[in-house]
């Protein structure tokens, strides 16, 4: 592959100097799966996270990141949010409010810098791999940095 162009999220950790390692693949190749992606440029599965964004009954937008395997709990994203009621946000409408499209959202570099939320199981990781912010790039970056640059929360999301 020739010369990558930076994403959103890579210019956000680049101008706060933020260490993070950039990973680049053929996102047609793999299908958007994150565990062959992690597989392809040798790294480990259990770092690979999605992150989802979520609407509450006050019509206020989450960002939950969760390890790739794992499912949101929607009853968990709730209480974390202090929301009565939370819903995953339609796929046509994640460019309006991230500026990313659906295989390519990061944590880092949305419109605006949503509450997030880090399942607290990921705390015991001294990484995690994340979107770049486009298919085809994911980035590898220390949990406290990502909880530093997005203020994050660590709290239980996802289903047992």
């Amino acid at each position: 592959m020739g010369k990558q162009i930076k994403t959103n999220a890579m210019r956000l950790l680049d101008a706060r100097k933020v260490p993070y390692q950039a990973f680049f693949y053929t996102s047609d190749s793999v299908n958007s799966n994150g565990t062959l992606v992690a597989q392809m440029n040798k790294r480990d599965v259990d770092l690979v996270h999605k992150t989802l964004v979520a609407r509450s009954n006050k019509n206020e937008l989450f960002v939950f990141i969760i390890p790739i395997d794992k499912e949101l709990d929607l009853k968990k994203a709730a209480v974390a949010s202090c929301s009565k009621k939370i819903e995953m946000l339609p796929h046509k409408d994640l460019f309006k409010y991230t500026a990313y499209e659906k295989g390519g959202c990061s944590p880092i570099g949305m419109k605006k810098l949503y509450r997030t939320f880090l399942d607290s199981g990921s705390e015991a990781l001294n990484e995690v791999i994340v979107s770049g912010g486009r298919k085809g790039c994911i980035i590898e970056i220390a949990i406290s940095d990502l909880l530093n640059v997005i203020c994050g929360e660590a709290k239980d999301l996802v289903k047992q």
